[in-house]
């Protein structure tokens, strides 16, 4: 049994994160022996279960042509997950608007907010397709990245009506569907400038997501959008009842990252046990530990200390998670022990 004083310590560390408002990116990550439709209907149920936990948004990915990943096409999962909750915000982390036309997404956005008003979110990301054969069938190249201000300027006048041929986006003009722009590289600079509030990762390299959100604060430009800085830190966060636990749940995606970079291609997530019995040559060793490391994980009083630490240091007003390991019931249970975390209740 825990002492008070241990109760009491975590309760104060529950008040401290309270200010700040968790909510997870779940990207329909594969898993070894199981189907793209399995991992689409598990992202729609852990968003009913984290809705019922107290998160505060849900957000969807876009890949194409991965084979470890099932989410290519956000809005339409996005719509499928809205359909399946009641009360948490549904969005993208993100749609990557080079991808597409400006005028479609505020469509299929406009469309998203008409069935689920004051609901949706539109995260945007600025990336391109991964390899020249998914450029080529989606009709882009990596130039198109270069104008993404401009992308999202247009993007955002659909909703405005501000349309210099006459054209009107519907049902989206007027419509109100909160924008935030990913902040890879030149984005934090880009959302600064537009005025929009910024999603910044990961939480293994500390000190450039600092300089990254200095950078945003300093110069962003108040906006209809947004009247201030707002700041969404992302990453990895595992909890379970011991350090070792936490994170056996990291190693499906470490190996999954590493064997990326090492075979050229993203694969679905193996068991923890597969991984562990594996024989690694030395640069797959590397990057495997590489993955595991940086991340928050631990026991519960581990990473409530971490996450204190962390919104100290960034200032953030929101933390968005985005774990994935191949154990789905371990990583709703991590999800159940950071909402005890986040929510202030004492352990028994």
């Amino acid at each position: 049994m825990a002492s008070q004083q241990d109760r009491d310590a975590r309760q104060d560390q529950g008040s401290r994160t309270e200010a700040a408002r968790f909510s997870v990116l779940d990207r329909s990550r594969t898993r070894e022996g199981h189907t793209d439709a399995e991992a689409l209907r598990d992202t729609v149920r852990l968003a009913r279960e984290l809705e019922g936990l107290g998160y505060h948004r849900f957000w969807v990915s876009e890949h194409h042509g991965v084979p470890g990943v099932a989410g290519s096409a956000p809005t339409v999962l996005a719509a499928a997950v809205a359909a399946a909750t009641r009360t948490i915000r549904v969005g993208t982390g993100g749609v990557m608007l080079p991808n597409h036309q400006p005028l479609v997404v505020a469509e299929q956005f406009g469309v998203l907010e008409s069935l689920f008003p004051g609901r949706i979110d539109m995260g945007l990301g600025r990336s391109v397709g991964f390899t020249d054969g998914v450029r080529k069938a989606l009709g882009r190249d990596k130039d198109v990245a270069e104008d993404f201000a401009g992308q999202l300027e247009e993007l955002l006048g659909w909703f405005r009506g501000a349309s210099p041929t006459g054209v009107h986006a519907r049902p989206s003009e007027g419509l109100t569907v909160p924008p935030f722009v990913l902040a890879m590289g030149e984005g934090a600079t880009i959302a600064a400038r537009a005025g929009l509030p910024m999603v910044i990762g990961d939480l293994r390299n500390r000190e450039k997501m600092r300089r990254g959100i200095d950078h945003y604060r300093t110069h962003f430009r108040p906006s209809p959008w947004a009247p201030e800085p707002y700041v969404v830190v992302s990453g990895t966060i595992a909890v379970a009842a011991t350090p070792q636990e936490a994170r056996r749940l990291l190693v499906p995606e470490a190996w999954s990252m590493a064997y990326s970079r090492t075979h050229g291609t993203f694969p679905p997530l193996p068991p923890a046990e597969r991984v562990e019995a594996l024989t690694m040559n030395a640069k797959e060793r590397g990057l495997y530990e590489s993955g595991l490391a940086g991340h928050l994980a631990g026991t519960e009083e581990q990473v409530a200390h971490e996450l204190v630490t962390l919104l100290k240091e960034t200032g953030a007003q929101e933390v968005l998670v985005t774990t994935s390991t191949y154990d789905r019931e371990a990583l709703l249970d991590s999800y159940r022990r950071l909402a005890r975390i986040i929510t202030g209740v004492p352990l028994a």
